[in-house]
């Protein structure tokens, strides 16, 4: 171990204002000698602030024209650097710090590495809240995740028979890692993509958190070609519901129906 005892705890807030924190993430808010901040809203990170006299903002690592991961690498710059400085340090993340966030796993792994004490606490992430509010249960169907940039640019298997949820369609196509939105020519090559598994008229949804009590969730449902001309933040959520049915095994059931049969003999005897 180093002399120093810097550490570093990446915790997550949760998605709405003062709903999803842990009484362990907020100790470790308010027992921190420095907390970084990267939150949804101004108004949560005044809440952060609340618990703790040093909070800084990470927000303003981001430019546009500037590729992420110049400002991830930033970011993780200035954690290690307090750290390494024998601080507790603490990196209040939206939603879960480990969802969709590289920057908690950058800090972590660096630190680590360098021989100082790393650890990450849960938080309830946006697809937390989409189960709930959409009221969908992954198990009863099947669902799989995508960033919809990595989806793009990359060949996966589709199952039309399960859900497919897409994050981060804003900023769907986005080569240059720069931009914070992506217009409609980007958002008709991912139509395009899915239309070879679903029907152009089949319902999807588009779905946004609340952030703050007072606000309200999005669920918006509507044709998958009518995505070209929707309002899509960096923030929305695809999610895209089973068109197919559920199509059974049979030689595998099968296998295992004479797998049964042959245990029940065996116990007959």
């Amino acid at each position: 171990m180093n002399e120093q005892q810097g550490s570093i705890v990446c915790v997550g807030v949760g998605m709405t204002l003062g709903s999803h924190l842990s009484p362990l993430s907020r100790s470790y808010i308010e027992q921190a000698d420095v907390v970084f901040s990267l939150v949804s809203d101004g108004l949560v990170e005044q809440w952060i602030g609340q618990m703790n006299p040093d909070v800084r903002s990470l927000q303003p690592y981001y430019h546009e024209g500037t590729s992420r991961l110049v400002s991830y690498n930033a970011m993780v710059a200035a954690m290690i650097a307090e750290v390494k400085a024998g601080k507790k340090v603490v990196g209040a993340f939206y939603g879960h710090p480990g969802v969709f966030a590289c920057v908690p796993h950058k800090v972590i792994e660096q630190a680590r590495a360098l021989g100082y004490y790393g650890k990450m606490e849960p938080g309830i992430s946006a697809e937390d809240c989409l189960f709930s509010d959409l009221a969908i249960d992954p198990g009863q169907f099947g669902c799989s995740h995508f960033e919809a940039s990595q989806f793009m640019f990359y060949k996966r298997i589709i199952d039309p028979s399960a859900y497919l949820i897409l994050w981060q369609v804003g900023i769907a196509g986005d080569l240059s890692l720069s931009k914070f939105s992506t217009g409609e020519s980007y958002r008709q090559v991912l139509i395009d993509i899915l239309s070879l598994h679903y029907p152009k008229d089949h319902q999807v949804i588009l779905y946004e958190a609340p952030t703050l009590p007072i606000h309200s969730h999005r669920i918006e449902s509507l044709p998958l070609s009518s995505l070209l001309h929707a309002e899509i933040h960096g923030y929305t959520t695809l999610v895209i519901p089973p068109c197919q049915e559920l199509i059974r095994n049979m030689e595998v059931l099968q296998r295992l129906d004479a797998i049964d049969k042959d245990h029940k003999n065996i116990k007959l005897v």
